[in-house]
């Protein structure tokens, strides 16, 4: 057990790293072809930081553990909504823009609710899963033709182009090496002492791999880059849902079984508070208070899954 507690933390370890230097270099390259701050958060960064998901989920699929693939995304999808994106907020409330209130959080709650709605019947097929990939190709092209040039947003450290692709391809191996690790001795571990795969992938799991959401939002936020906050949490949330378990299901079935109504109940529900808190008030921001409540509803739902082992 104590060996499967060590390579979990250097799995984990590897994860994060592999993360952070994978986003920095995909961020530098993006940068140079002038795309504005928030499509740089909901596609470079967002998705960069859901590459650990994305290695936990497909491994977890190929490996035959359902509950670790979905577990997970669900987890970590809350986690962002409500406790990532809440935090941020604490430190600084985050301006909500009109293309945001019109386009960005509608379809973050659309594509959320589509794939609640799919998972009613109890799992996710191939047939799943081309519908996600399908949706998920239509956002990719429909954010880059709506971003705009920004060239102000250059970073003040410029990284070679070169560096840039030796980061991406460190990154990438750092990414699959510790995911393997993390999976294997995440089960291992819950195992051993009698907890559910469920839990383990909604608390432990999702949380370690949603660490690249949490420092790039709180750091974000931290700098007053509030669109940059947003746009990674929910590019990273829309990527999870729609390519990491379109992938996953197209490798093998999910069965969707292991998890229950309030765990979905709490992934939909963190869009429409996200929403709400959007859409009240006349500044069209989040604020502290909006953010305090985003993360008590998250700790609500941990002391919902604590109560029901």
């Amino acid at each position: 057990m104590i060996l499967d507690i060590l390579l979990l933390l250097v799995g984990l370890g590897l994860v994060v790293f592999g993360s952070d230097i994978l986003v920095d270099g995909s961020s530098a390259i993006a940068r140079k072809s002038g795309v504005s701050e928030f499509v740089i958060g909901l596609t470079i960064v967002g998705f960069g930081t859901s590459l650990p998901e994305m290695v936990v989920s497909i491994t977890g699929a190929i490996e035959g553990s359902a509950d670790i693939s979905i577990g997970n995304i669900v987890g970590s999808n809350t986690l962002n909504a409500l406790l990532v994106l809440g935090s941020a907020a604490l430190i600084t409330p985050i301006a909500v823009n009109r293309l945001n209130l019109t386009r960005d959080i509608p379809m973050f709650f659309g594509i959320t609710l589509f794939f609640v709605l799919l998972t009613t019947k109890g799992y996710l097929n191939w047939v799943d899963g081309l519908m996600l990939l399908a949706v998920f190709t239509a956002y990719i092209v429909l954010c880059f033709k709506s971003g705009k040039v920004d060239i102000e947003e250059a970073p003040k450290r410029e990284i070679g182009v070169f560096m840039a692709i030796l980061m991406v391809l460190g990154g990438l191996a750092g990414l699959v090496f510790g995911g393997r690790l993390f999976v294997n001795h995440s089960v291992n571990f819950a195992r051993a002492v009698g907890v559910s795969e469920k839990f383990i992938a909604i608390t432990l799991l999702a949380g370690g791999t949603s660490m690249p959401e949490l420092v790039t939002t709180i750091v974000a936020a931290a700098k007053k880059k509030g669109q940059l906050a947003l746009g990674t949490i929910i590019g990273s949330n829309v990527f999870n849902i729609l390519f990491v378990l379109g992938v996953a299901s197209l490798l093998t079935t999910l069965n969707t079984g292991g998890m229950s109504w309030v765990d979905f109940g709490a992934l939909l529900g963190s869009t429409v508070l996200l929403a709400l808190c959007a859409y009240i008030g006349k500044t069209k921001r989040l604020n502290r208070l909006e953010g305090a409540l985003m993360a008590l509803g998250y700790f609500a739902y941990i002391g919902w899954l604590i109560y029901s082992i």
